[in-house]
């Protein structure tokens, strides 16, 4: 059963964590006003600032800050502050009972990917991809079409993601609906043999990644492909894959040409193109909710990631 978490409101709190990778707390810091100016109060989590080699604290440090944000019923929203890596460590960890019962916004994406996967088999809660406060928000190029789709979490509106954004072409053309699912492409391919396989059946599938070579990127499609998920899926977007430039002095298929060798002969429509993942900008979508992949429309729609509650409508300030 999916379940919507309540949307925000001016005045309400957000958490702000690091679950994976070190972040630097003076360049998180740089991000913060962009929450202030939409009148959200930010608490940051345990964790920011500290460092464990590669983590962002011990496994046990980063769980029980997630735990906390989770159970803090004054924090309305769980931002995560960047991804790199370290999430699938504590993914058989947490206590999914808690998340049931507190049912809130969990936003990110990159090594996010496998906590949105685990979510959304363990509980059934719709959860956001999208740009994360130290990789993208504190960045001074950040833009202002990825900054307005964090207005999806104070209104339940269907978003639309059309040419005007960016060129989509159409590999496999063809009309798919169903819940989106997917990320990250090597976090998802970690998931398999795992108990948080990632389930592609009936699904549209989003698949996105970065500094993937054309070889890599091939191997995790073939491992897709040989587990039956691409066969599975009832549409395909292939989001950004920026820096998959192969080795000028090796030989080497194309991005493109691996794409083909996937894609071309599916059944199910298959678009490219769409500015999801390590971009900018970067169109932020739900995950788990109902969505609509049109070739010919060269578009898709998803349907609102939270749900409407009595409070009073509101006005809502571009940061």
């Amino acid at each position: 059963m999916q379940v919507k978490p309540e949307r925000l409101h001016e005045g309400d709190t957000i958490g702000i964590i690091a679950p994976a990778s070190p972040v630097e707390k003076e360049h998180l810091e740089k991000a913060v006003p962009f929450f202030r100016k939409m009148g959200l109060h930010v608490k940051l989590g345990s964790t920011i600032g500290s460092q464990h080699g590669y983590l962002a604290g011990t496994d046990e440090e980063r769980l029980n800050d997630l735990h906390s944000m989770i159970a803090d019923e004054s924090v309305r929203a769980i931002i995560f502050a960047r991804g790199g890596y370290g999430t699938a460590r504590i993914a058989d960890k947490i206590d999914y009972q808690l998340i049931r019962k507190h049912p809130k916004i969990i936003w990110g994406y990159s090594d996010i990917t496998y906590l949105h996967t685990a979510i959304q088999q363990q509980t059934g809660l719709t959860t956001f991809h999208g740009p994360m406060p130290a990789s993208d928000i504190a960045d001074k190029d950040f833009d202002q079409l990825s900054a307005s789709l964090f207005r999806q979490l104070f209104f339940p509106a269907e978003l639309h993601y059309t040419e005007s954004i960016s060129p989509l072409e159409i590999m496999v053309p063809g009309e798919a609906e169903g819940p989106l699912t997917g990320g990250n492409l090597s976090l998802l391919v970690s998931t398999l043999g795992t108990p948080f396989e990632m389930d592609t059946n009936g699904k549209l599938l989003l698949i996105e990644d970065i500094g993937e070579a054309p070889y890599r990127v091939d191997s995790m499609l073939n491992q897709l492909r040989l587990a039956g998920k691409l066969q599975e899926a009832a549409g395909i977007i292939v989001g950004d894959f920026r820096n998959a430039e192969p080795d000028p002095k090796q030989p080497s298929l194309t991005l493109q040409q691996v794409f083909d060798d996937y894609f071309a002969e599916l059944a199910c429509p298959v678009i490219t193109g769409f500015k999801i993942g390590h971009c900018l900008p970067h169109f932020a979508v739900p995950l788990g909710v109902h969505a609509y992949l049109s070739a010919s429309k060269r578009s898709l729609t998803v349907e609102p990631g939270v749900k409407n509650d009595p409070r009073p409508e509101q006005n809502w300030r571009l940061p």
